[in-house]
């Protein structure tokens, strides 16, 4: 591993960049790491059973798309907030009539609201619908595959095949100084005290299950990173 002030560098095999996220995600974890920030980490850093074109590319088109904006986060389609937007406006020529000037003012802004949600909306699919297609064809053929939250900003990238394996470069940074320091101090202490690092890898229980007759275990039969 390489750290600097970009990050914490990983070369090698899949074996190696698989382990080295495996490494930064326990030691974010001992140093106090949690919420939702960590756990989109943990779901994006690379496993032992995916691959780079394939899961990695997938996962990184998710993390990287169109955030929701309000109207899909209330669960409403841009017609829905359309028709919303057309009965608020009715409602303010109501309120006109009925002399009621500050409510007539009050539901013509909620309508101008529902009209700009409902635009918000739209645009947002419509811009997921083309940096998807774009990102997946075309960028991942010229960047790395990124992931970037408050917590941790990384990038993996195939670099060559060496011998009958590919060869990676994996780069995570902390973006928070005192954990990342934190997470230093813990990553020296396994070079120093782990002499072989067991990765997690995805267990096939099913034919086992049909084999045997017997219930697979209530963790998906996933091991656990273990040191010795």
């Amino acid at each position: 591993m390489e750290e600097s002030v970009s990050g914490f560098k990983c070369r090698g095999t899949w074996a190696d960049i698989v382990e080295h996220g495996e490494r930064i995600t326990r030691a974010l974890r001992e140093a106090g790491a949690d919420g939702d920030a960590f756990e989109e980490w943990d779901e994006w850093r690379p496993k032992s059973h995916e691959r780079l074109g394939e899961d990695v590319n997938e996962k990184t088109a998710e993390q990287a798309s169109v955030a929701e904006g309000e109207g899909e986060k209330a669960g409403k389609e841009p017609d829905e907030d359309l028709r919303t937007a057309g009965e608020k406006l009715s409602e303010s020529y109501e309120r006109v009539e009925e002399g009621d000037n500050e409510g007539a003012v009050e539901r013509w802004q909620d309508s101008i609201n529902y009209v700009a949600r409902a635009a918000d909306s739209a645009g947002r699919k419509a811009l997921r619908a083309v940096e998807d297609t774009v990102y997946r064809k075309v960028m991942t053929q010229l960047a790395p595959y990124y992931f970037d939250n408050e917590l941790v900003s990384a990038n993996v990238q195939k670099t060559a095949r060496g011998g009958d394996e590919d060869r990676f470069i994996f780069e995570v940074n902390v973006n928070e100084d005192e954990l990342k320091s934190a997470v230093s101090d813990r990553l020296t202490d396994y070079e120093d005290a782990v002499d072989r690092w067991h990765v997690d890898t995805e267990k096939e229980t099913t034919v086992a299950e049909v084999v045997e007759g017997v219930e697979p275990p209530q963790n998906g039969g996933e091991s656990k990173s273990t040191t010795n």
